[in-house]
């Protein structure tokens, strides 16, 4: 039991420096249910307990870390659908990541990409 009294499930959030790329980015590209929130915010509703509020700071600067995962069954699939989309896969030549960006050398398949404000996503073969 939390020390504190919650009024619903905990939930995460981060920052962007343009609301409304982020908004067709989540919904139109990764086809993410993106809900209007109170004073310009928007929440990518990943399932029926499960949210992330996006939120406008000027000055932004992306996390130089992973922000969010997207677990998917084929990593191949994934990047390939995504890639249709217009997503550049990230490159880490010193992790070993693939010529698609794929990183197949032990733990879990991943790929990384940015969303328009430069804040590092993943999918993830689970």
């Amino acid at each position: 039991m939390p020390t504190i009294e919650l009024t619903r499930a905990p939930f995460t959030g981060f920052a962007v420096d343009d609301i409304e790329a982020a908004r067709a980015f989540y919904s139109e590209i990764l086809g993410l249910a993106v809900v209007d929130g109170d004073m310009g915010l928007i929440n990518l509703q990943l399932s029926e307990t499960n949210e992330v509020l996006i939120y406008p700071r000027p000055n932004h600067v992306p996390a130089a870390y992973t922000i969010l995962n997207f677990p998917v069954t084929d990593i191949d699939a994934a990047v390939d659908a995504l890639t249709a989309k217009g997503v550049m896969f990230e490159h880490y030549p010193d992790m070993g990541t693939d010529e698609r960006g794929i990183f197949r050398h032990g733990g879990p398949l991943i790929a990384w990409f940015t969303d328009p404000a430069g804040n590092i996503l993943s999918v993830l073969q689970a």
